[in-house]
Parts: structure tokens; sequence; C-alpha cells
């Protein structure tokens, strides 16, 4: 593992994560494995007429994202390490408050420096259809050299142990 990458995966012993991940079975991340976040909106989320606003949609993808990577271990800051490249969001009906939403990431394509996933957004308990559908690109990204690179086999393998086929 690169002292990069685990400077930024987990804040165990580097030496310990260097063994636990040489031991550990490799798992791969595919196109459709799926990670599932129940968050609750707040009173102060809302709008005056009680709608969740816009903005927030994007808080709830962010909040159910760093909930994978920091399930893969990944800790930031760090060294090298992902970052979003693309966000956007098809509001197809109001949330309110209150409710649970259930953020659904599902990923749709891996590459070499950068994963595609699909976003659902719904209401716990409602199902009559999503709220909300999004896209995110993650890039991994070289820090120090201010440019995309490989994603290390290693995080590739976390996140497919956080997200299940």
């Amino acid at each position: 593992m690169s002292d990069s990458l685990s400077d930024c995966l987990s804040d165990t012993d580097p030496d310990a994560t260097r063994t636990a991940s040489a031991a550990a079975p490799s798992a791969v991340l595919a196109p459709g494995a799926s990670h599932v976040a129940e968050l609750p909106l707040r009173w102060g989320d809302s709008d005056a007429l009680n709608h969740l606003n816009n903005t927030l949609y994007f808080r709830l993808m962010e909040e159910a994202r760093v909930q994978i990577l920091y399930a893969a271990g990944l800790r930031v800051p760090g060294g090298d390490g992902p970052i979003l490249a693309h966000a956007s969001c098809d509001f197809l009906r109001s949330l309110t408050y209150p409710a649970t939403v259930r953020v659904t990431h599902v990923v749709t394509r891996v590459g070499r420096s950068s994963m595609e996933l699909e976003l659902l957004l719904e209401k716990v308990g409602d199902d009559s259809g999503p709220y909300a559908r999004g896209r995110n690109v993650l890039v991994w990204m070289d820090n120090a050299a201010n440019r995309s690179a490989p994603w290390p086999a290693e995080m590739l393998a976390a996140l497919a142990r956080v997200m299940r086929p």
C-alpha cells in the first residue's frame, strides 16, 4: 500500500492495515454494487412551505457518500483521495419534514481513475416511488501533482466490501 494511501486509509496502525489488506480476500468493485443509508430530515432543513430546500438533497447525497468512504476506511484529509467531479439531481417530488430519507448509491461504471454512481432518494415508509434521482462521478486524485490517478486496488477492494452486489 502506498504511503499516501495508507495516510488516508483508516487511522489504525499502518503496519496492521498492510497486514490486514494482504490477508483479506480481494473483493472486486463492479457495476451494480450498492450502498444504502437512511438519514433523518431536520426541521430546519425545510423552507416556509415545509419543502426540503434543494441544496439539502445534495447534502443528503454527500452524507451518504461520506458514510461509504468512511466505512471503506478512507479518512480525510489525507494524501491522495477521491474528489467529487460531478453531481446532478433531478427533483421528482418534494420531501417534507418529518421524514427519513433512504439514499441508495449504485455503481454504474468503474474506470481507471473515475467511478460513476447513480443515486436514488426515497422516503422511508413511502413505496410510491423516488423523490429524487442523482448522478455522481468520483475521481481519484494525486493531490501533489493535482491530476487524476488510477484508483488504488486496495481502495477499490475496500469499497467492494462496503458496497454489496
